[in-house]
């Protein structure tokens, strides 16, 4: 009773769409609408933000690399490569070679598009050639998750303070 002395209108609106089942908010018509990936989709509203272009890290030890990686595998722009990163970080960065590490950083830091590198591992989206190499193959089969694992978050982190097997 209060709300309909202080809103007459919202009170006249509640009322309609009780009577109607439809709500006020749906009752208009809207021209705010989400248009996805549209072949006619000129795509000249969209902002390209320069990135510094990657570059490898020849002055950090291998245990630093293999460190930063690790964080970096856990900390991305998407939930999905989060679980995906850190889950194959945990499983294959202490056996990556030197030559296999520098690949490594080179696929999770320089696309600038986290949806990218996940096209790109679960092989909806061809990868560009510079990636396609031995650390793309294995991250490719550790997404088909062969063992019928569940992966449903990243693994914790006491894993960091273990020895590598």
């Amino acid at each position: 009773m209060a709300v309909a002395a202080t809103f007459p209108g919202l009170a006249r609106m509640l009322a309609l769409s009780r009577r109607h089942l439809v709500s006020p908010l749906l009752s208009t018509p809207s021209n705010r609408f989400y248009r996805g990936d549209s072949p006619t989709d000129s795509q000249k509203d969209m902002i390209e933000i320069p990135l510094p272009p990657w570059q490898e890290r020849t002055d950090e030890s291998i245990e630093t690399k293999r460190a930063r990686l690790l964080y970096e595998s856990r900390k991305r722009g998407m939930l999905e490569n989060c679980i995906l990163l850190s889950l194959f970080a945990k499983e294959y960065l202490h056996h990556m070679t030197e030559k296999q590490l520098n690949l490594y950083d080179r696929l999770i830091n320089e696309p600038s598009n986290d949806w990218d590198i996940y096209y790109w591992a679960t092989e909806a989206k061809p990868a560009p050639e510079i990636f396609e190499n031995e650390v793309m193959a294995l991250l490719r089969d550790f997404a088909k998750n062969k063992n019928k694992e569940q992966r449903l978050r990243a693994p914790d982190l006491e894993y960091l303070f273990e020895k590598p097997h």
